[in-house]
């Protein structure tokens, strides 16, 4: 039939953050390795959009619960509520970063 209510089969585990490349101190913008810096900007944009996936299928549990579950929603649903608001309240949704050297780096996200 349908297999919107069987058990979901994701791997609960966390990534190791992925290595990073800065800019050099010159003061002149420019990497030490380009290769290396347009490779971890890559890998954060995919760890980005990792992130926006994961939170709308959490966001799609939730609203599957609430719909099967009807007026018992409360109590039936927290659960999937807490992991979602979990994910969502965590600093970049959860995304997987680079272990910077200035810890007050985001590169605006």
């Amino acid at each position: 039939m349908t297999d919107m209510y069987d058990e979901k089969k994701v791997p609960e585990f966390s990534l190791p953050p992925y290595p990073h490349e800065d800019h050099s101190e010159d003061g002149l913008g420019r990497a030490k390795n380009p290769v290396k810096y347009l490779q971890s900007i890559e890998q954060r944009a995919r760890e980005r959009q990792v992130a926006y996936e994961t939170v709308r299928l959490l966001r799609r549990d939730v609203i599957e619960c609430y719909r099967k579950e009807g007026v018992n929603h409360y109590e039936n649903c927290k659960a999937p509520v807490e992991k979602y608001a979990k994910v969502v309240l965590k600093r970049d949704v959860g995304q997987v970063n680079p272990e910077y050297k200035d810890e007050k780096k985001n590169y605006g996200f």
